[in-house]
């Protein structure tokens, strides 16, 4: 219901074309029309295929690009975890190679840690810790024989986990390294442990080969948010990171975000499996779819100037069919104008056989009593005749004013077809239309009913042309009435802008299918003398005046035209109403 009401809304809006066929307001209306609906098939097609090329080239650029960072992330990652299970392994074989009283020798310890030194890279220092967390042998450059670290939190989870490798953090030595430490039983099942340190400049130049761009950063983070690498672009070791990394999942995802300055960034980041830390690269996004924001600006710009192409092409097209058909109907309408002079004519011809017959009477009056004057006055009879001389010269003059009047309405009939406006009486109109059928229907006995509203006010009008309106619709109603039949004409006000006038008559009245085609040129019931242009041009002359004619007609009952008149012409002017 609500598309419905939306479609109608645009359709009286936008779609509604003026009637009159020579108004300049139609053409415009017919423009704009036949523009919005070549726009409309035009250019949505093509912003719906850019639509879709515009998302579909961003998925599969963003795939292209994010893949890469994906598989560089997570090639990272296991490189880190490939180097702490290095060491750890190394821990665990010392430990099996090795008995807890020989790693209590401090030569063999410190033999360890050269080789540790020379075949691995990051190694500062190792120690053994007995079980209850002191540790009674090390090899380094610090001094932490005796240490006592049962109090820390990864010599209980070394216990329970049997190794341990812990965050970041700077303990005695001051400087960022990480303790590994890995658990192992003498032959008396005492436990003890081997812990060693690692300098984190190992895991700088893992970083490093991954070889971002300058623009990009790459940095390892706890659980807790807190840096264990220098960080390009939200600082160094051990302190908060700006950004919040979803924490949870082994697998390496990539999500869109915002830094601090409110730039938009790539964030790819992957959990490492049996440590706390989490790898994370950022990338601008600006970086990442450098190729994306450029093909958008190309394809912005293709639309534009696709769309400027088409709607110079549309009202190009447009401006000439419009202009086509306006020629077309201009010729239409002067073929229409020739078809109405010619109906005018022959119904001047049909009245001028009437006005001859009428005229031949009074003529004749004329020469009879011109005759009976030459015999009186031949007589010589004197005054006596005079009083019947007078009635005879007043019968002349009867007979002449009548014919004076016939041919002012015959003149009237003749006056050219162009709309000529004046205030009349459409009733005075309707009574002059009878004066032309009297005769026809006194040798017809036509019953005539004229109900006629004497308060109606005057209207601005062509008489001329309602003459011929009335005319032809009465005539249809007289040869549509059988010998002793009815025609009725009714003149009433509707509103307060307009009157109407009902012609009605007791013909055979017509079928649904006459009904449709009755305003058709050249379509008639009158089989053998019919033109079928009196309804017609009828139809044309009303629309012409601004007003509306409708039929009502039933078989064997009769026909009902109705004419509805504007008081003043929508297209002038009336001066004496101003």
């Amino acid at each position: 219901m609500q598309f419905q009401k939306l479609r109608d809304f645009i359709s009286n809006k936008f779609f509604v074309i003026p009637e009159a066929s020579s108004s300049p307001e139609r053409y415009k209306a017919l423009r704009r029309n036949i523009t919005i609906l070549m726009l409309f098939v035009t250019i949505i097609p093509l912003a719906l295929m850019a639509t879709i090329n515009y998302y579909q080239y961003k998925n599969s650029l963003q795939s292209e690009v994010i893949n890469p960072l994906r598989i560089l992330t997570n090639k990272t990652k296991l490189s880190f975890e490939l180097f702490l299970e290095e060491r750890i392994s190394t821990l665990k074989f010392i430990t099996s190679a090795y008995s807890y009283e020989e790693l209590n020798d401090e030569n063999i310890i410190n033999d360890i840690l050269i080789v540790l030194k020379k075949e691995f890279d990051g190694f500062i220092d190792i120690g053994l810790i007995d079980d209850k967390g002191i540790q009674i042998s090390y090899a380094g450059p610090y001094s932490l024989e005796e240490k006592d670290y049962s109090n820390q939190p990864w010599f209980h989870k070394v216990i329970l986990d049997g190794d341990h490798i812990s965050n970041v953090f700077l303990g005695y030595r001051k400087f960022p390294h990480v303790a590994i430490a890995v658990q192992s039983y003498s032959d008396d099942s005492c436990c003890w442990m081997l812990r060693a340190t690692i300098d984190t400049k190992k895991y700088n130049e893992l970083i490093a080969a991954m070889q971002l761009e300058p623009l990009s950063d790459a940095f390892l983070v706890n659980n807790e948010g807190i840096l264990q690498t220098r960080s390009r672009l939200f600082g160094n070791e051990l302190e908060p990171c700006p950004i919040e990394i979803p924490v949870g999942g082994g697998e390496t995802n990539i999500i869109e975000a915002t830094d601090n300055e409110g730039n938009e960034i790539f964030i790819a980041y992957s959990h490492f499996v049996d440590t706390d830390y989490t790898l994370v690269v950022v990338k601008p996004s600006s970086l990442i779819l450098k190729t994306w924001f450029t093909f958008r600006t190309e394809i912005f710009f293709i639309f534009v100037g696709s769309v400027l192409i088409i709607m110079i092409i549309v009202f190009k097209l447009t401006d000439i069919q419009v202009n086509r058909i306006r020629q077309a109907e201009e010729k239409h309408e002067l073929a229409f104008r020739e078809l109405e002079h010619s109906q005018k004519l022959s119904s001047i011809g049909r009245l001028a056989a009437g006005v001859a017959h009428e005229i031949n009477n009074p003529l004749a009056i004329i020469n009879q009593k011109a005759g009976l004057l030459q015999d009186i006055l031949t007589s010589g009879s004197g005054s006596s005749n005079s009083e019947r001389l007078l009635k005879v010269t007043q019968s002349i003059v009867q007979s002449v004013d009548r014919c004076s009047v016939i041919t002012h309405r015959l003149l009237g009939f003749a006056r050219r077809m162009d709309v000529e406006y004046e205030e009349l009486d459409i009733n005075e109109v309707i009574n002059d239309v009878f004066g032309f059928l009297d005769q026809l229907a006194l040798h017809r006995n036509i019953k005539i009913e004229r109900k006629l509203d004497d308060s109606l006010p005057k209207i601005s009008s062509d008489r001329g042309q309602l003459q011929q309106v009335f005319l032809n619709i009465l005539s249809n109603a007289y040869a549509a009435v059988d010998e002793g039949g009815s025609v009725c004409v009714e003149s009433y006000p509707k509103g307060e802008e307009n009157i109407c006038i009902a012609i009605k008559d007791d013909g055979k009245g017509m079928s649904k299918e006459e009904m449709s085609r009755i305003f058709e040129p050249f379509f008639t019931t009158k089989i053998g003398y019919g033109t079928g242009l009196g309804l017609p041009i009828t139809y044309g002359i009303v629309n012409k005046l601004g007003g509306k004619i409708s039929v009502d007609s039933e078989e064997g009952i009769g026909s009902t035209f109705t004419i509805c008149l504007p008081l003043k012409s929508k297209s002038i002017k009336i001066e004496n109403n101003e």
